[in-house]
C-alpha cells in the first residue's frame, strides 16, 4: 500500500470518528400568558407532582434553576411553607430516553503486509471490521412551569421548554439541564404567547 493510500484510510477512520461527536442542541420553547403585564411579587416554588415535595435531588436542582431565573427577573422566593405569598409556581422537569441512531464502528488502523525493495521496504494495511453499530440513548427533557395566583389559582404565566441530549453525557445531567432549560424558558419574559420559538 503506498503512502499516500494509507493517509487517505486515516482521514476516512478520523471523519468516521467525529461522525459520533454530538453538537450542542438547541432548546424549543413555547410560552403562553393572559397578555397582561406581570408585576414580579413574592413567589413560592412548588413541584407538580406531590411526591416531590418531600425534598429530592432532583427537584430541589430543577427548583433551585427557575428560582434563580426568576431571581433576576425581580420576583422574591420565598419559603415553601409559607402561604402569603400571592404567586405559586408549580414546576416540573420530565425525562424520557429513548434508543438513539446508531454509532460508527470501531476503526482499527494497523501497519503490515510488506513490499520490500533492495535495501528498504515498506508495509502497509488497514484492518476494519465488519461490526454493527454501537447502540446509543437519547434523553427527552421537559421543564414545564406555571404561575399561578394564590388567590384563585388563576394560570398568568405558563411556559414550556424542551430538548434533547446523549444519555449519560455531562450535558445531560439533572444541574446541567435544569440550568439549560430555565435559562431558555425565561428568556425576554414573558415573551409572546402561543409563539414557539427555538433558543440556542
Amino acid at each position: 500500500m503506498t503512502a499516500r493510500l494509507a493517509q487517505s484510510m486515516l482521514g476516512l477512520v478520523a471523519a468516521g470518528l467525529l461522525a459520533g461527536c454530538t453538537t450542542t442542541t438547541p432548546t424549543q420553547v413555547t410560552r403562553f400568558s393572559l397578555g397582561q403585564p406581570i408585576a414580579p411579587a413574592a413567589v413560592v416554588i412548588t413541584p407538580r407532582n406531590p411526591s416531590d415535595s418531600s425534598g429530592g435531588l432532583a427537584f430541589s436542582t430543577t427548583a433551585s434553576a427557575v428560582s434563580a431565573e426568576l431571581a433576576r427577573l425581580g420576583f422574591t422566593i420565598v419559603a415553601p411553607n409559607d402561604a402569603s405569598s400571592p404567586l405559586v409556581a408549580v414546576v416540573a422537569l420530565d425525562q424520557t430516553t429513548r434508543p438513539g441512531p446508531p454509532r460508527g464502528p470501531a476503526f482499527s488502523v494497523g501497519i503490515g503486509g510488506a513490499t520490500f525493495g533492495r535495501h528498504t521496504g515498506f508495509g502497509g494495511g488497514v484492518d476494519v471490521p465488519v461490526t454493527r453499530g454501537r447502540e446509543s440513548y437519547i434523553d427527552s427533557s421537559l421543564l414545564s412551569v406555571q404561575l399561578k395566583r394564590r388567590d384563585d389559582a388563576t394560570v398568568i404565566w405558563e411556559g414550556r421548554a424542551s430538548t434533547v441530549s446523549d444519555a449519560g453525557s455531562p450535558a445531560g445531567s439533572p444541574a446541567a439541564l435544569s440550568q439549560k432549560l430555565a435559562t431558555a424558558l425565561f428568556r425576554d419574559f414573558p415573551g409572546a404567547s402561543g409563539q414557539t420559538i427555538m433558543v440556542k
